[in-house]
């Protein structure tokens, strides 16, 4: 006497995996998930394990993540799976400021961005 469960958004041959509340901006998140698309998620892996950025050790957690769920919840083969889409979202933006001369106030933004990796499972790899 459930709810039935949502139909699956993702084909048969891909596995998501999702990182929220990154403390870095979108821009600078964008660049290292840019350095990954297309890839093989092995070669993706040893990629950002030798990346000199910051955020590259929570995308390499979030690439191994995606590429846990495609192997134990839907059953696809590791050493075939290509990163198919890494994209960067928005979340909040943390306001703080700085008092300033003259009884002022200056603004810090800190802005929070969430991480969505699809990998898929592909026959031949180039």
């Amino acid at each position: 006497m459930g709810k039935e469960s949502l139909p699956r958004r993702l084909d048969e041959n891909e596995a998501m995996a999702k990182s929220r509340l990154l403390r870095i901006s979108p821009q600078k998140l964008n660049l290292v998930a840019r350095t990954i698309r297309g890839k093989p998620a092995s070669k993706a892996i040893d990629d950002l394990a030798f990346s000199r950025k910051r955020i590259a050790i929570d995308v390499r957690k979030c690439l191994m993540s995606a590429v846990a769920n495609a192997e134990n919840n839907h059953e696809l083969d590791v050493d075939s799976l290509v990163v198919k889409e890494a994209y960067v979202g928005k979340r909040l933006v943390m306001r703080r400021g700085r008092p300033r001369a003259r009884g002022r106030f200056g603004p810090i933004r800190k802005p929070v961005s969430q991480l969505t990796i699809i990998v898929r499972e592909q026959l031949e790899l180039n």
